[in-house]
């Protein structure tokens, strides 16, 4: 039998290898119980070497790494658009809302059809796909994010502050209990920050991975917005976070 040090050592390698990790691929690996590995789990997390996800681990990220659109879009994609339709039902007839920049927030589009809505968004893909579905839509200028395919800078942010807005729909890359919003880029944080601050009401739209993470720049603490996020959230993080903030938890 291995060793608790041990066992934790293989554990992390293979988070280490292979990104994301399961529980039953623990349990093989190691040969621990279930109830075993999850608490190793638990001590990893606490320890901050890896973090805990719905039925397994993942390696932490970067705080200043930012995932490209491409790999964010093929990622809990269903999540994501249960999260937007439950977003696009908040709506009522007339808003004028912001739409993020973000693959969640994009996934709300579809349903914004027949909502007679008026859009401002910062995203480049948003823009072309709010025209596609004949949504009264504006752009903010400025300099472009090759990754995010966000308009960011001065000039985004100077238009941005001529508007004001019903309802604010924000995209984030981490959700701490401490550290609040968190996103890797400190002009696209600047973004969300000035959005949030223009709407009467805010909405941050995260699937199950970005609770726990931190990511490099704070863009608004947690009584800023409400959450909308689904069931596969681990629900021991929900009750904490539910401490702080509304939350709203989306299930199929």
């Amino acid at each position: 039998m291995m060793l608790t040090v041990e066992r934790q050592e293989l554990i992390l390698s293979m988070v280490k290898a292979r990104k994301v990790v399961t529980i039953h691929e623990l349990v093989e690996e190691t040969g621990a119980s279930e109830s075993t590995i999850r608490r190793d789990l638990t001590e990893l997390e606490s320890a901050n070497k890896l973090k805990r996800i719905h039925g397994g681990a993942s390696a932490l990220q970067r705080r200043s790494e930012e995932p490209t659109v491409a790999e964010k879009t093929v990622k809990n994609n269903y999540e994501k658009q249960l999260i937007a339709k439950q977003a696009a039902d908040i709506l009522e007839e007339g808003d004028c809302i912001f739409l993020d920049a973000g693959t969640t927030t994009f996934e709300m589009i579809p349903f914004l059809t027949n909502k007679k809505v008026v859009v401002v968004t910062n995203g480049l893909d948003s823009l072309s796909a709010l025209i596609e579905h004949d949504i009264e839509t504006y752009v903010l200028g400025g300099a472009v994010k090759r990754g995010t395919r966000a308009f960011v800078g001065r000039h985004a942010v100077q238009m941005l502050q001529t508007f004001r807005f019903d309802k604010a729909f924000i995209g984030t890359n981490g959700i701490g209990l401490e550290d609040g919003f968190t996103t890797p880029d400190p002009q696209e944080a600047f973004v969300k920050e000035t959005a949030i601050s223009l709407a009467r009401e805010s909405f941050v739209l995260a699937d199950h991975t970005k609770f726990g993470e931190t990511a490099f720049s704070h863009f608004a603490s947690l009584d800023k917005a409400t959450i909308i996020t689904s069931a596969e959230t681990d629900q021991s993080h929900l009750e904490k976070y539910k401490q702080r903030t509304t939350v709203k938890v989306v299930t199929a």
